[in-house]
């Protein structure tokens, strides 16, 4: 029960993302580029104050060229994939990939998937399906392989996590060492006008939603193992709708049928 409360935690928080992300950017409150790099910044600083305060070691270089390749990855394709693509595409697009990059992980690592575990991640993701296709046909191709690059990347950068000693450690370093790259891809695109709504929802997506929460998920991935990772994260797409009727989206019959459907698979897999 306590790895499944603190999962749900994470699948809240990577929900909160998707719905700062839209709020800002899709918003026009900000440009893409820059939301991904504050964000960054401010999960680099966060993190980086709490391996201070705690006096944490520094894991070193070794192996953190997937965790910070991913991490780019993801950050700069998920910004620029919610300028146009509407929430419902880019949340199949994008957990659709993660789950197809960490099942491969898995596969490659030898890990052992149960029959069971398949069938619930084909359950939870054709509530997905169901979720989004009326929408689909709605999303740009550039937007929508901006998205899919995400989730190969936020599938890479899970991955990365699965044999990590201290998590706040390994995602601190791992934020730590993109923010460079980060910084100088940022200076050769060049910023657009900002807002002070902009820069509020990127740092609190950054320091809150993103480092606490990926470093919360590095310490939930070696005990959930890939395969599982990969199911539990179908359900931020359902968080993220049940969010957005904050935000004055209407409940819809199949909106509640996918979820059902997902929830529903996700419990299967995960078993």
């Amino acid at each position: 029960m306590r790895l499944a409360f603190w999962t749900a935690v994470a699948m809240i928080a990577f929900a909160g993302n998707s719905l700062l992300n839209r709020m800002a950017v899709g918003g026009g409150a900000i440009d893409a580029q820059s939301f991904a790099v504050l964000r960054l910044c401010a999960g680099a600083v966060c993190l980086g104050g709490l391996m201070l305060w705690r006096r944490t070691d520094w894991p070193g270089l070794s192996g953190r060229l997937t965790g910070v390749a991913g991490l780019l990855v993801y950050l700069f394709g998920f910004s620029a994939a919610y300028v146009s693509l509407s929430a419902g595409t880019g949340a199949l697009i994008l957990f659709g990939m993660v789950q197809i990059t960490m099942f491969g992980g898995a596969l490659l690592a030898r890990d052992s998937i149960a029959p069971r575990r398949w069938a619930g991640a084909g359950l939870a993701f054709g509530g997905l399906v169901y979720l989004v296709a009326p929408s689909v046909v709605f999303g740009g191709l550039g937007p929508m392989f901006a998205m899919a690059f995400a989730g190969i990347g936020w599938g890479m950068y899970s991955l990365a996590g699965r044999r990590t000693g201290d998590p706040l450690a390994a995602t601190g370093a791992n934020f730590l060492l993109a923010v460079p790259i980060a910084l100088g891809v940022w200076a050769l695109h060049g910023a657009d006008a900002w807002s002070a709504q902009g820069v509020a929802l990127a740092t609190l997506s950054g320091a809150v939603t993103s480092g606490l929460g990926y470093a919360l998920w590095y310490r939930l991935v070696p005990q959930l193992g890939a395969s599982r990772a990969a199911v539990a994260q179908l359900t931020v797409p359902i968080i993220a709708a049940a969010g957005g009727l904050a935000l004055g989206e209407a409940l819809s019959l199949r909106f509640v049928v996918s979820a059902a459907l997902v929830l529903g698979g996700v419990a299967v897999a995960s078993r």
